[in-house]
């Protein structure tokens, strides 16, 4: 049975299907990512009205909460998947954070803004690039 289409048996996967599954994967590997350099994930997709985002983790040797960017891509046709974060979307993570922060009741301390960027192109060795304190 094709789950991945729309429901019909052999139908192919939509633009859509195979994009949110690439990014679901590169937040897989973004979280097992944090987890093997001592991070431990708090929040995967966290939406409210403003948005979402990837990943919240904690560092516990700094007591530092991380809000990262996970930017996926099957090439570099269009440039490097963390050039995807600009000023703007880097602004509405911020907000986010805050948003984040007053609706679980965290209190705030230490923040640090990541991306992470997987490359995964097609039968190719797939890239994870972690760029701390990206913005």
């Amino acid at each position: 049975m094709n789950t991945a289409g729309s429901g019909r048996l052999g139908d192919p996967p939509s633009p859509y299907q195979r994009r949110t599954a690439l990014g679901r994967f590169g937040e897989r590997l973004a979280a097992a990512h944090l987890g093997a350099h001592g991070l431990t994930v708090l929040a995967r997709n966290w939406r409210c009205a403003r948005g979402e985002l990837d990943l919240v983790a904690l560092d516990p040797r700094t007591a530092t909460l991380v809000f990262c960017e996970v930017k996926t891509r099957r090439s570099e046709q269009f440039g490097p998947p963390a050039a995807a974060v600009g000023a703007v979307k880097a602004r509405r993570i911020r907000h986010l954070a805050l948003d984040w922060l007053e609706s679980t009741g965290t209190r705030r301390g230490p923040l640090r803004f990541d991306v992470i960027s997987v490359l995964a192109p097609p039968g190719g060795a797939v890239r994870l690039e972690h760029l701390t304190s990206a913005f």
